[in-house]
């Protein structure tokens, strides 16, 4: 079975962007890069939330979050307190998880005290391009020296919930490197 299929449309694309779930995301958002401290928070947070589940069922409550969250400002979610962890708790429209939640307010908070903006740091970490797209997902890390030392460094710096995995999962959905396989018809970046 081939990791690139052609859709309806008649375009190639990553397996699993095909799928009228994913398909919008595949096709705009994933892989594209993305800058700008609360945008990069929101993404962060979302791929902690999604630690140990699909990340379809992030996608789909999405909004939620957005709503449940200030719209990822980080500004606002540093200053949740006790009566916001309620009611974020609360919110049968987002993962109700107590260990991420608290994560998201301690990473918000960890992320207004970076100097020079948490897109600055993350991206600092984003490897050169590769010459060529992978042929086939077997070619895609799920870790990297980079993803690595992102998480080690968002650690030190008090971030939760953000391993290698998840960091090296933030750089492909925010385009910090580009794991569209070779013949997808989303543009390299």
């Amino acid at each position: 079975m081939s990791d690139l299929v052609i859709g309806a449309d008649g375009k190639a694309r990553c397996r699993w962007g095909s799928s009228d779930d994913y398909l919008v995301y595949h096709d705009t958002e994933w892989g594209k890069p993305l800058h700008g401290d609360d945008h990069l928070y929101e993404r962060m947070t979302l791929e902690a939330f999604q630690s140990g589940l699909s990340w379809l069922t992030i996608l789909r409550k999405r909004e939620n979050f957005r709503a449940a969250f200030d719209q990822f400002t980080m500004k606002k979610v540093a200053g949740y307190d006790d009566g916001d962890v309620a009611r974020l708790m609360a919110d049968t429209g987002i993962v109700r998880n107590r260990q991420k939640v608290d994560a998201a307010i301690a990473n918000a908070r960890a992320g207004l005290e970076v100097p020079g903006g948490l897109s600055k740091l993350l991206w600092s970490y984003a490897p050169p391009p590769r010459p060529h797209r992978p042929r086939s997902f077997a070619q895609v890390p799920a870790i990297t020296p980079e993803s690595t030392a992102m998480a080690k460094d968002l650690k030190k710096r008090g971030f939760r919930f953000v391993g290698p995995t998840t960091a090296y999962a933030l750089m492909q959905a925010t385009g910090m490197v580009d794991d569209h396989l070779a013949g997808c018809h989303v543009p390299p970046h």
